[in-house]
């Protein structure tokens, strides 16, 4: 009676080399596309009444892990096309999310070395203010284009992401490290 040695996939995955169609796949790209596609999701999903201002913004949160986690794959580009396509789901004017969250991305992204190895609470303190940015920034731009009114609640989402953003980080590396993301 022979014994039959199983391989689980990864075997042989890694057995039929590097340039599979499974590991091309999942590579990265698909992951890190697969949770911007998540986070559009949760960033036009409808909230009640005044809820609405309070929500986080998951695009911003998902979009500043990967440009800290992986600046060389996700950078100030990737945020302008993911706020192009957050303009086309909100149906706003075309354009101002793209620009002001490619400008917050920037600002993330120019000094990606120091926030990376701030301690975890002071990374929340600085995405929640770089979220009150986006909230005023995106004002300043509808404004300059059409009447709209300041509500300041709406800086208070900057709150709710300073608070998300620990548990973001943390669910987003540990998606990271289960893919082999680099």
């Amino acid at each position: 009676m022979t014994l039959v040695k199983r391989r689980s996939i990864n075997q042989y995955l890694r057995a039929l080399g590097d340039k599979t169609l499974a590991t091309s796949m999942f590579s990265g790209r698909f992951v890190i596309i697969c949770s911007f596609l998540i986070a559009l999701t949760l960033q036009t999903i409808p909230w009640p009444g005044m809820l609405d201002l309070l929500r986080p913004s998951w695009l911003l949160l998902v979009t500043c892990y990967w440009v800290l986690a992986l600046p060389h794959r996700v950078n100030v580009g990737s945020a302008f096309v993911l706020g192009l396509l957050w303009d086309l789901l909100l149906g706003s004017t075309l354009g101002i999310r793209g620009m002001m969250m490619s400008i917050v991305i920037y600002l993330i992204a120019l000094n990606f070395l120091v926030i990376r190895n701030m301690a975890l609470w002071q990374q929340a303190i600085l995405i929640g203010l770089m979220s009150m940015l986006l909230d005023v920034l995106i004002f300043c731009g509808e404004y300059l284009i059409q009447d709209v009114d300041f509500n300041p609640v709406s800086l208070w989402s900057g709150l709710i992401n300073c608070i998300l953003w620990p548990w973001m980080f943390l669910l987003m590396r540990r998606v990271r490290r289960h893919w082999h993301i680099r």
